[in-house]
């Protein structure tokens, strides 16, 4: 797929990637084999029917193929930009054995994107049932979308309840507009109002209103898709001085509150000449790409890991190191040091080398005795991971969590109290959205079951 070039995509936020035009989507559809047992589809955890709708690309039909893909996945979009298709249905595909595998992003992307220019816009229509039946679904980032448009369609009257003044969670707050254009989450948002899905904005649930509350308001159903808000920090001396930020705060400054059109914006960001990004993950390429469009004059992303264990997606590791950004491999953190203003000039840093494999089934890092050096740093960013925010959870009676503070779920996203599931990062802890949707559609059905049957397992 084309791109931006390099050194012209570093000065602002536009989309990377440019799409395929129609005469593109159609050759590469061409190339698809249409096997029969379609593996493909069992890798997508949105279950889309693959070879069918590319298919009707290959016969220049998006209208169809976005109607296809619709049947099971509401955020086609997303999806097509986002989505890890290379560990996923790409990994199924038939031809990664010639190294070349079916772009199914590239084509659910054209295929969305063609959706969103015509005119009327291809919808899937709710089924006929019981509107009277409310659910609420706290959080709208892709598992509480997903399974609020699944609900909607079974014939459900959904309420979304989202804590912050924008719907979409994650693909607003957290992923950068050079990613994930946030007019794309829009689009998707409206579409799924579109299925009758009511959203109430700047609600907190456990604070605006409670539980038994919403009880008292007749919903007889919950989904909890809260995600991992809270951020994990590195517990190193120095981590609390000026110019230091969690992932999580750089990044919803940057991207919902778009500090990078600040004074058109009214949230500033503070980036320095030298950034260093802590993390390997998808948050950590994110933020060192979004600070080198800041202004950054370098951009380090440390690791203490090898770029082979790195959790990142290869596309976005790629586009790093086409930018620019520095890789500082197999280094942890050990120290931050600060000037006479408490402002951060200097990371101390200790070289590692891989020992046995550990729970992650990946490498453990072992640092090297007598290695320490220092970074003249003025901005650190750190990235290591996230938990669940404890806010809404503690004002649950009888909900059992985890040691890591995650709420216990079964595979359809049962949790201790009966009328309650969850399901996504708040589960799972951080994810993929791919696989949060896969959570929300689980939760979705299940939730079906135990509004008709009264029971699920569990109960």
């Amino acid at each position: 797929m084309r791109e931006q070039d390099p050194k012209k995509r570093i000065t602002n936020f536009d989309e990377v990637p440019c799409g395929y035009s129609e005469k593109e989507a159609v050759q590469e559809a061409l190339r698809c084999l249409q096997c029969k047992n379609a593996p493909c589809v069992a890798g997508c955890p949105a279950e889309v029917a693959i070879p069918e709708f590319i298919a009707a690309i290959r016969e220049k039909r998006p209208d169809d193929a976005i109607s296809i893909i619709h049947r099971t996945n509401n955020l086609p979009a997303v999806c097509g930009r986002v989505c890890p298709q290379e560990d996923q249905c790409e990994k199924a595909c038939v031809l990664i054995k010639t190294g070349n595998p079916i772009n199914i992003g590239g084509l659910e992307r054209f295929a969305a994107d063609s959706a969103q220019k015509s005119t009327p816009k291809p919808t899937a229509r709710p089924h006929e049932a019981d509107k009277k039946k409310k659910v609420a679904v706290i959080g709208s980032g892709p598992a509480g979308l997903t399974c609020a448009a699944d609900l909607a369609l079974l014939g459900y009257h959904v309420t979304i309840f989202e804590g912050l003044h924008e719907v979409g969670g994650v693909l607003v707050y957290g992923i950068p507009e050079f990613r994930l254009p946030k007019s794309i989450v829009a689009e998707e948002v409206d579409l799924i109002r579109t299925l009758g899905v009511e959203v109430k904005l700047n609600y907190v649930i456990g604070k605006t209103r409670s539980f038994q509350d919403l009880r008292k308001d007749g919903f007889e159903a919950f989904f909890i898709a809260t995600g991992a808000g809270l951020p994990y920090f590195l517990g190193v001396d120095g981590e609390s001085l000026n110019g230091v930020y969690s992932a999580n705060e750089f990044l919803t400054r940057v991207n919902l509150m778009k500090a990078y059109k600040f004074p058109e914006y009214d949230t500033p960001v503070n980036v320095g000449k030298n950034v260093a990004v802590i993390g390997g993950g998808n948050v950590a390429i994110d933020s060192a790409r979004c600070a080198l469009r800041l202004g950054a004059g370098k951009v380090r992303v440390v690791y203490r890991r090898t770029e082979r264990e790195m959790p990142a997606r290869i596309d976005e590791v790629h586009h790093g190191k086409e930018e620019g950004i520095e890789f500082c491999l197999l280094t942890s953190p050990v120290s931050m040091r600060g000037d006479d203003n408490g402002h951060i000039n200097k990371m101390v840093c200790r070289k590692n080398r891989l020992g046995d494999p550990d729970s992650s089934g990946r490498r453990r890092p072992v640092p090297v005795d007598g290695s320490d050096f220092e970074l003249e740093i003025d901005t650190v960013v750190i990235a290591i991971g996230n938990g669940p925010n404890p806010l809404l959870l503690q004002t649950v009676s009888g909900l059992e969590l985890n040691k890591r503070g995650n709420i216990k779920a079964d595979e359809n996203g049962q949790t201790s109290v009966k009328d309650i599931f969850a399901g996504g990062d708040i589960v799972t802890g951080s994810a993929t959205v791919i696989a949060a949707m896969g959570a929300g559609k689980q939760a979705a059905r299940a939730i079906d079951v135990y509004l008709k049957k009264g029971a699920t397992s569990g109960k």
